[in-house]
């Protein structure tokens, strides 16, 4: 399954630019990779890692699959769009199943593109959406609520949750969201369950203007300040650099970056904060069939890593071999590997690091 990551933000803000650049960027990095645009607001892109190509040079694989993340931008939020106003609260529901939530916010002046509100001002913003996401799921906790009672009453062991739906209720009342529970609480719980939308992890993806790309100016100052307040992540993105980008060739775009001095391009940037935000990596698996790059939480053991592949594998686990990224790029062959001892032998309780390629042993 695909990292999915629903986009959201006031009208005119640069949600579409910045969708369709990271849609149409993803497709000029990996032509060979899988890329599909499901719907005309949904796009799923490979994950940028440069590991996978050198890795199919050294086993000569027939394919490389990368892994994916999924992008679904709705239409712009308005004040009252809980109440029907706008368009984009009859599109919430597509972003009810994300994983995270990328809230785009207008950081730039420009007389020429109209604000909604007159002006950016990144906190009022980050507010109205808030709102308008908190009134949303104010509505599907007063059914979940209504069915907790009922519930609770035919098994008093479920009391918990109606405590919990209801402690949400008054949070949510207080524009407090219901990401501010800690991940253990049974409030955590039942906003997973009810699919929440102030529940689900939120970046925020700062529309600058180019000259914010090397210097932060006081509208980007502000949304790292919100961000680092309620322990969101942040990151800066110049929709109209990045559709410049995305029409460029990979050595054009490299030498255009170099020039703007952007590190990585928007894509990469999006998808790493997004996995640090959501706790995320990657392992890799390696062979003449294909390479392949698998996204898994942190911390995970290695029977389950392996689940991610075949629950097959999981349940027919006996070891894993272990071979580091950069030990593989030195010696370049298995056998090189095995002669200076660099392949190891884990079991049940190893915990899958990042960059390890790994190959499974199971049984049938």
């Amino acid at each position: 399954m695909a990292l999915s990551c629903g986009i959201v933000g006031l009208p005119n803000v640069g949600k579409s630019t910045i969708f369709n650049a990271l849609t149409r960027s993803a497709q000029a990095l990996a032509a060979n990779y899988p890329f599909a645009t499901i719907e005309p607001n949904v796009g799923e892109v490979p994950v940028p890692d440069s590991r996978l190509a050198v890795l199919s040079d050294l086993v000569h694989a027939k394919q490389i699959v990368p892994a994916t993340v999924r992008f679904v931008d709705i239409a712009g939020l308005v004040r009252g769009a809980s109440t029907g106003q706008g368009l984009g609260n009859a599109f919430l529901s597509h972003i009810r199943e994300t994983d995270a939530i990328a809230m785009v916010v207008r950081c730039f002046e420009d007389h020429n593109v109209s604000h909604v509100e007159g002006s950016p001002d990144p906190a009022r913003d980050i507010e109205i959406v808030g709102i308008e996401m908190a009134l949303a799921d104010l509505a599907t906790l007063e059914k979940r609520v209504d069915k907790l009672e009922r519930e609770a009453r035919a098994n008093p062991k479920l009391r918990y949750k109606l405590d919990a739906a209801k402690n949400l209720r008054k949070a949510l009342e207080q524009n407090v969201p219901a990401r501010a529970f800690a991940k253990e609480t049974p409030e955590a719980e039942v906003a997973r369950e009810s699919f929440l939308l102030t529940g689900k992890p939120m970046l925020y993806v700062a529309n600058v203007d180019e000259a914010q790309i090397r210097a932060p100016g006081p509208l980007m100052r502000r949304v790292q300040e919100i961000a680092a307040a309620e322990g969101s992540g942040v990151v800066a993105f110049c929709g109209k650099v990045e559709a410049e980008l995305a029409g460029l060739s990979d050595d054009e775009a490299e030498q255009f970056r170099a020039e703007l001095g952007i590190e990585r391009g928007g894509l990469a940037q999006l998808i790493i904060s997004a996995y640090e935000l959501l706790g995320l990596m990657t392992f890799l698996t390696a062979g003449e069939k294909e390479v392949r790059a698998w996204t898994i939480e942190r911390g995970t053991k290695a029977p389950q890593a392996a689940g991610k592949i075949h629950t097959d594998i999981e349940r027919g686990f006996i070891r894993a071999e272990i071979v580091d990224y950069d030990d593989y790029v030195q010696y370049r062959t298995m056998d090189a590997l095995r002669t200076a001892g660099l392949v190891r032998s884990e079991g049940k309780d190893y915990v899958i690091r990042e960059g390890d390629v790994v190959n499974f042993k199971f049984n049938v």
